[in-house]
């Protein structure tokens, strides 16, 4: 599965994230995604540009309506991943038997 492939590249997640609210440029995604380098950015934007996910803005880059319909079927598995955490919070606040 391509998109799967994609997705599933390192920081390719993370970067539509970081756009789901608004175009970003370059230097604001390297700042909210600590740890990602510049060229390893560069070319997930490529990839992203070229599946037709992504597109340069004048403010940088932003979600493409093919993007953002990508957002908008990623949200449920958001609203999971918070139940999952705050489960997993609590979990972790449970006393454990010794």
């Amino acid at each position: 599965m391509a998109a799967m492939d994609l997705f599933g590249r390192r920081w390719a997640l993370r970067i539509l994230w970081e756009l789901r609210e608004g175009p970003l440029g370059a230097r604001a995604l390297l700042a909210r995604c600590e740890g990602l380098s510049s060229s390893v950015l560069y070319q997930r934007l490529r990839e992203l540009t070229s599946s037709g996910i992504v597109a340069p803005s004048v403010d940088g880059y932003e979600l493409t309506p093919l993007g953002t319909a990508l957002r908008d079927a990623l949200r449920p598995l958001d609203e999971w991943a918070i139940t999952w955490a705050q489960e997993q919070q609590h979990d972790d606040q449970q006393p454990t038997e010794t």
